[in-house]
């Protein structure tokens, strides 16, 4: 028998089979999404933010790190062209013989304004919060320091602590007590820019903390008071423990503040008398620009150590919020 031989067959299983399959759909091509109106007024809000940020945050603080690596005069200051030295500058900060009284008056002085400051400010806090008559009147007096230039409250309290014709002194003498040399001798000096510092200081305490309290339910207070409770054990029970968010943001803006404090400090003693009051702050201006020939660079590192500083803190503060949230 003649066996006849077919060609192969190249059609699929499904056509051999009398069933066409259709073919696998193909994947549908991503389209690049075109940002919509509210997203571009996202970026348009934005952008002026960012740019505020960038010209006057960022690039001055790479400015400052720049000049704190090379070894700035004046003439490259202006040219530019300074040599890189890497640390040079800050082995010079730590070296210099006034970087550790520096250190301790800047640690001092931040300490003892912030605790009262921040004391003064929620006694106040409490007290106007009482609704007392004249209670707004007197709030708004207690703005006065806060709202001053600060040129004006650090001339007036070098005025009142004069040695001579101060009014404290004439106070103290009026009463018996010999006169000081508040802003001449090295023993008096930064206790006198304590001060100041806490006058000016405690009005932002008051007005934040009393505006912390205001979110405080009355019904609480009601309750405790029904309970028993005098007005300590409230303080301690309800006001203290439902204040410490606010407190903290508190406490860190005044750190903050306190660390970079200028001003006040050079206008009434200008660090001294021999560095007595002397803080980081003060002393990276008279590096930089209190001497014929400046120390740009070392000036710059002392900068960066007060940044450095308030750095610290801040990121402390985040992460104690941080496990508050989540516990």
């Amino acid at each position: 028998m003649k066996q006849t031989t077919h060609p192969p067959d190249h059609r699929s299983a499904g056509v051999r089979n009398g069933a066409v399959s259709a073919a696998p759909p193909r994947a549908p091509s991503r389209k690049r999404r075109r940002p919509t109106s509210t997203q571009w007024a996202a970026w348009g809000f934005l952008a002026p933010v960012t740019v505020y940020l960038a010209v006057f945050y960022a690039y001055p603080l790479y400015r400052n790190l720049d000049l704190s690596l090379r070894n700035y005069t004046v003439r490259s200051f202006v040219q530019g062209n300074a040599p890189f030295t890497g640390l040079d500058n800050y082995r010079k900060v730590f070296d210099d013989p006034t970087f550790a009284p520096a250190l301790l008056h800047t640690a001092v002085f931040t300490a003892v304004c912030l605790v009262f400051q921040y004391a003064i400010g929620l006694a106040l806090a409490v007290f106007f919060h009482q609704h007392f008559r004249l209670s707004a009147t007197l709030r708004a007096l207690f703005l006065v320091p806060w709202l001053l230039p600060l040129i004006v409250s650090a001339s007036t309290w070098s005025w009142m602590l004069n040695s001579d014709s101060g009014i404290v002194n004439t106070t103290l003498h009026a009463i018996g007590i010999g006169p000081v040399n508040w802003l001449t001798s090295p023993s008096w000096s930064l206790t006198s820019v304590i001060i100041a510092n806490i006058w000016i200081g405690v009005p932002f305490n008051l007005v934040v903390l009393y505006s912390g309290l205001q979110s405080i339910p009355a019904g609480l207070y009601e309750a405790a008071a029904l309970d028993g409770a005098g007005a300590w054990r409230r303080f301690w029970s309800i006001t203290f423990p439902l204040l410490r968010p606010v407190s903290a943001i508190t406490l860190l803006l005044g750190l903050v503040y306190t660390l970079k404090v200028f001003d006040i400090i050079w206008i009434m003693t200008k660090g001294g008398p021999v560095d007595s009051s002397t803080t980081f702050a003060t002393w990276s201006y008279q590096l930089g620009f209190g001497n014929l020939l400046p120390a740009f660079g070392p000036g710059a590192a002392v900068g960066n150590l007060l940044v450095v500083a308030a750095l610290a803190f801040g990121l402390v503060y985040l992460r104690v919020q941080r496990k508050q949230a989540l516990s």
